[in-house]
C-alpha cells in the first residue's frame, strides 16, 4: 500500500531518509588525509628529464597509465612537464607503452 500526504500517494524520492538529521556523535574520530605536496617542487627539481627512467617511472601505473594529478599530489606545471617526458621516454623505449602482461586478444 502507497503512503499518502493529503490524499495522493507519496513517491519515493519524497519520502523522508533521515538523512538530513545532525549527527551528534563525538567519539567517532574524524580521518585527515595530509594534503600531497609536488615533489618536484619540494626537491626543487627545475626540469625534468626523460632519461631519468627510475623517476619516470614512479609516476606510471601497473597497466602503464600516468597517474593522475589528484593521486600523485604533482602541482600542474610539473604534471605537464611530466607526462611530455614520459612520453618521449616512451617514444624512443626507455619507458613500455603498456605493461608487459597479457596480450590484448
Amino acid at each position: 500500500m502507497a503512503e499518502t500526504k493529503g490524499g495522493r500517494p507519496v513517491a519515493s524520492s519524497q519520502r523522508p531518509t533521515g538523512g538530513d538529521k545532525a549527527i551528534v556523535s563525538t567519539s567517532k574520530r574524524q580521518f585527515f588525509r595530509r594534503r600531497k605536496v609536488c615533489k618536484f617542487c619540494v626537491d626543487k627539481i627545475d626540469h625534468i628529464d626523460y632519461k631519468e627512467v627510475r623517476l619516470l617511472s614512479q609516476f606510471i601505473s601497473e597497466r602503464g597509465k600516468i597517474v593522475p594529478r589528484r593521486l600523485s599530489g604533482v602541482c600542474t606545471p610539473c604534471q605537464r612537464r611530466l607526462s611530455e617526458a614520459i612520453k618521449k621516454a616512451r617514444n624512443i623505449a626507455l619507458l613500455p607503452f603498456a605493461s608487459s602482461g597479457r596480450l590484448p586478444f
